[in-house]
This record gives structure tokens, sequence and C-alpha cells, in this order.
């Protein structure tokens, strides 16, 4: 496990010039992201090929879920890095320790918690998702989920301490977990769902498997001498104060989290109300879920790059905003900013050129029903995508500039202010095609407050920086 000399990891944050340290540090972000968002793709396209088009709006019905767990992976993930990367550069080096060991223990308990809660309420849980009653999806989201959740503590712990090495100074690490989980499961899922034939169950044992390979070589390496600070049971000192100030840090995160699960609900359930009617055939509702799924997968494709440029930029951020170098954290921002757009404005024009083309990837014998719906709306959900960075990235800013409450509610403009109305007024007005409208508008009304915050943060920052 090479990477950077521990002495210089933190450091160098303070003092090489960005644009290499956005380099260092977003493309092995950047490169996991990617890979991690293959991987689910990928699993997509084996589920759709290897079991049917149905099973995809199984998967799509289990997203909120799967969701919940990632928000509070986030939660104390990111909020325990946001922490590390602003102790380090105030040097106070044993309060960074005791954030990383309080991590450990959250993730653990919770991804423990929501197992036991959620194996033991599985089924009046799945009655809520949104399918309409006797939906073959329903079926097949409970196949897959049910082995999900026996793994779900893997997913929480590797995820989570992702963000604290990162935040150590050692990206390569956390792109290396990545890598790990993400190639063990593309090798697993064809080998479980062509050779083996257990469908949907294949694709749920191949992701937990990759997921605790993922948590078992981060752990190990936060557990080494080669990290800056070390993950030692034996001088954990439990703290309320830090578990509130870790909750703090990752508050926004998790809250958009927990929003986007909402939304994933509220869409999941607008599919199975409309899609009959408007679609024309009797399994609409299930043929307009696995066509969201195809999209939503498309989605994160596009984005996982710019969340990883987001965690490449959050250590230096954080630690310049730590050590008062206001003038690095402006130029980490802005180049942050440059290429998450350049990278969403090629997600769009693809998008929009190749729709039909994206669609048969995952359902190259797609039924004309899913033909019609799946390309256009990806081509109008993804409308406003060339300004999808700067609502990332910009929140993100706030986050680890010590404004926290403002990051939620910009977080919670498009996931959820904006974008729940517009679900409900549209999808009434005007059904499936309403509902998916609905984002697009409201990814225009979060552009445009954002833009205004951000530029009174900036001329703030400006001053500061003299």
């Amino acid at each position: 496990m090479s990477d950077a000399p521990p002495t210089n990891a933190a450091d160098r944050l303070g003092t090489e010039k960005i644009g290499k340290l956005l380099l260092q540090f977003s493309i092995p972000a950047i490169t996991g992201m990617l890979i991690n968002a293959l991987y689910n793709v990928v699993d997509r396209i084996f589920v759709g090929r290897g079991v049917d088009e149905v099973a995809l709006g199984g998967l799509s019905l289990v997203l909120p879920l799967m969701t919940i767990t990632m928000a509070f992976s986030m939660l104390f993930g990111v909020g325990a890095a946001n922490m590390i990367s602003m102790r380090l550069g105030q040097r106070r080096r044993e309060e960074a320790e005791n954030a990383l060991n309080h991590c450990f223990w959250l993730l653990f308990g919770m991804g423990i918690i929501l197992m036991v809660v959620q194996l033991a309420l599985l089924d009046p849980i799945l009655s809520l998702l949104g399918a309409q009653k006797g939906s073959a999806s329903l079926l097949y989201a409970r196949s897959y989920y049910r082995i999900i959740l026996l793994g779900q503590v893997f997913l929480m712990v590797g995820f989570g301490f992702s963000h604290c090495t990162r935040a150590q100074g050692f990206p390569t690490i956390t792109m290396v977990s990545m890598f790990i989980g993400a190639g063990l499961n593309i090798i697993l899922d064809p080998i479980f769902i062509f050779i083996l034939h257990w469908g949907v169950e294949g694709a749920a044992w191949a992701t937990i498997i990759s997921q605790l390979a993922a948590a078992i070589w981060i752990l190990s390496f936060n557990f080494s001498k080669k990290a800056v600070i070390r993950l030692r049971f034996a001088t954990f000192k439990p703290s309320l104060s830090i578990v509130a100030q870790i909750m703090a840090f990752g508050s926004a995160q998790f809250i958009l989290q927990f929003a986007l699960s909402a939304v994933q609900l509220l869409y999941n359930s607008s599919m199975g109300w409309y899609g009959a009617a408007a679609l024309g055939v009797a399994n609409g509702g299930d043929i307009a879920l696995s066509g969201m799924n195809i999209v939503a997968s498309i989605s994160m494709l596009i984005l996982m790059p710019i969340f990883g440029i987001n965690q490449g930029a959050q250590p230096i951020l954080g630690y310049n905003y730590g050590a008062k170098k206001f003038h690095r954290v402006l130029r980490a921002y802005l180049g942050a900013l440059a290429a998450g757009t350049a990278i969403c404005t090629t997600g769009f024009i693809l998008t929009q050129l190749f729709p039909v083309q994206i669609v048969k990837l995952f359902a190259p014998s797609g039924s004309p029903a899913l033909l019609l719906f799946a390309p256009r709306a990806m081509r109008i959900m993804m409308l406003m995508f060339p300004f999808a960075a700067f609502q990332v990235v910009s929140s993100n800013f706030f986050v680890v500039t010590g404004r926290p409450k403002t990051s939620i509610v910009l977080s919670l403009l498009r996931q959820c202010i904006a974008l729940i109305p517009c679900i409900f007024i549209f999808g009434k007005v005007w059904g499936l095609w309403g509902a998916i409208t609905a984002t697009p508008v409201a990814d225009g009304v979060a552009f445009l407050v954002t833009g205004i915050m951000i530029l009174f943060e900036l001329k703030k920052l400006r001053a500061a920086a003299g």
C-alpha cells in the first residue's frame, strides 16, 4: 500500500500548487468513483440482459432504501473527513485521530441497526416502495434486497472510511478500494447470473462480496503505520461532543441523500401511477420503473466523476480554510468547478444524441414501450445537466468553509424544496411526462438560487484573501 509519506501527506495541502493538488487528489477519486458508477451500470446491464427488463424495475424500487444507507455512510464518513482535514490543518492531530475512531464505531453500529430493522420489517417496507399491487418488479425487489441487507455494514464501513482516508492525504488508497469492490463485482456478476443462473439474487451476492473485500482493504490501511492517523481501538475515547461535530459536518450530505431517497420513492410511485395509462400496456408501471432505472444509472455515471472532483477538492479546501489560506481556497473551488462543468456538458451532449443506443445497452431486445419511454425520458431529465456540477461543487464549498446550514438549504432546494412540488403538480396536470419534466425545472431553480448565494460568498472570500 504505497502512497505519499505520512509526514508530508497532509502538510502539502497547504504548500503545493492548487492545480497539481487537484489533479493528484481528484484523478484517483474520479477514477474510483467512475469505476464504482460503471460497476452499477454494468450490474444493471447484466440484470437486464441476464434476467429481463422488468427486473430492472425491481432494482429501481429498492434504490430509495439503498440511498438511505448511503445517507448514513456520508453523515459519518464525510462528517469525520471534514473534521479530520480541518484538525490536521490546525495541527490538532489527536482530535483528528479520535474523529477517525468515532467514525468507525458510528458506521459499524448504524450498519447493524439498519440491517436488523429492515430484515425484521422487510415485507411492510417493500409494500411502501411505490409498485402497483401484484407487480413483478416487487418480487424481484424482495429477492434482491434481502441479500443486500446481509452485507449492508460492509458497504457503510468501506464507503464511509474512504472519505477519511482521502482526508489524510491518501487518495490512491481510496481509489484502490473502489477498484477492488467494482472489479470483483464485475467479475462475479456474469458468473452468478449467466453461469449459475441465480438471477437478481446473483447480482446481490456479487455486490455484498465485493463490498466486503473493499471494506477489508480500506480498514487494513487505517490500522497500519502508513496512515497519518490510525484506527486504534485501545485509545478510543467516546465523546458526544465529537459525535455532534461529525454529524454537523456531515449533515448537509446526509440530508441531501435522505431527500434524494424521498424523491426516488416519489418518482417510483409516479411511474406506477401514470405508467400504464401513458405507455398503453398492462405492465406500463413496471416498464416505466425499468426506464427510470436506466436513466438514473446513466445520470450517476456522469455525476460520479463530479463527486470524485468534489471529494478530491474537499481536503484541499478544508485544510487551506483551516490554515486561513483563502486565496488557495478560491483557486481550488474554481478549478473544481471548471473541470466538473466540462464533464457534465460532455455527458449532456452524449445523452441528447444517442439515447436509444444507450437504452439498448441495458435491454437489446427491449419492448416497444421501453424504447418509447426511456430515450425520451433521458433527453428531458438531462436538459439542465451542463449546470449540475455548479450545484454539487458549490454546495460542498459551503460545507468546508464552515457554512453547513447554507449547504443544506442549497442541497435541499434541488432535491426536495423545488423538485417534490414539481413532481406532484406537473404529474397531476400532465401525467407521466409531467413528472419527468419536473427534474429540469427544479434544476433550473436550484441553479439560479445557488448562483446568487455563491456570488456573495466568493466576494467575501476574495476580501479575506486580500
